[in-house]
């Protein structure tokens, strides 16, 4: 005949194993907590867009797909930034750089894109675009930034200065090297040194730097870390 002992085997089981459910709920918790974390730590928390990372990532992908022949890269820095942070407050200057993500996203949902911030003004996209409509698509992206932003009773003008690289132009080029090309052209527009659209050749991807940035982007004048 089984023992008392032997009789109560099953329920201090039963207990352990209900014991250990919530601690199981627990964890699974805290994973899912640390997870959203990481991933909220990877987007711009005022655009809500990912960053630099996510661009090098996505575009060493597209490189190696039978798109790679259509990746335009799209480099866009906007114009006039600081005058709007220093007449109207940082409180407009952050709304332009959350509309200017806001209508960069809505363009790069529409044409199955990224689109990123790589740090104040400047944000970038990838776009798998044919030939025969990319330059009507990017003049588009450059009109839908470029609308007049009210904000809190004023009328902000919103302009951007737009390079772009094509892989095809640059065969058998790195993204870094396809992203600099993109970099090198925007700044050709922003100064007058090439009219819009400008689509940079092998020679702008391998533009000087100083301490990894272009010549002539602010901060070129700091040492390096």
């Amino acid at each position: 005949m089984p023992s008392a002992a032997l009789l109560r085997q099953p329920s201090r089981t039963l207990v352990i194993a209900a014991a250990a459910v919530p601690l199981a709920l627990a964890v699974l918790a805290d994973d899912v907590r640390v997870r959203r974390q990481l991933q909220a730590a990877r987007h711009d928390p005022l655009t809500g867009l990912p960053g630099r990372d996510a661009l090098t990532a996505h575009g060493d992908r597209l490189l190696r797909t039978s798109r790679c022949d259509t990746m335009h890269v799209i480099l866009l820095d906007g114009n006039g930034f600081k005058a709007i942070n220093d007449t109207y407050g940082h409180a407009a200057g952050d709304a332009v750089i959350r509309t200017t993500g806001e209508r960069l996203a809505r363009w790069a949902t529409a044409h199955a894109a990224l689109a990123v911030r790589l740090g104040g003004d400047e944000f970038a996209a990838i776009a798998a675009l044919p030939a025969a409509t990319a330059r009507a698509d990017i003049t588009a992206l450059r009109e839908h930034l470029q609308r007049p932003l009210n904000h809190d009773g004023v009328t902000l003008q919103m302009t951007v200065s737009i390079g772009i690289a094509r892989a095809v132009d640059l065969p058998g080029e790195a993204f870094d090297r396809i992203l600099r090309g993109a970099d090198t052209a925007m700044y050709k527009v922003k100064t007058g040194q090439a009219p819009f659209p400008y689509l940079a050749t092998r020679t702008d991807a391998y533009t000087d730097t100083i301490n990894g940035r272009r010549t002539g982007r602010t901060g070129t004048h700091l040492p390096a870390a």
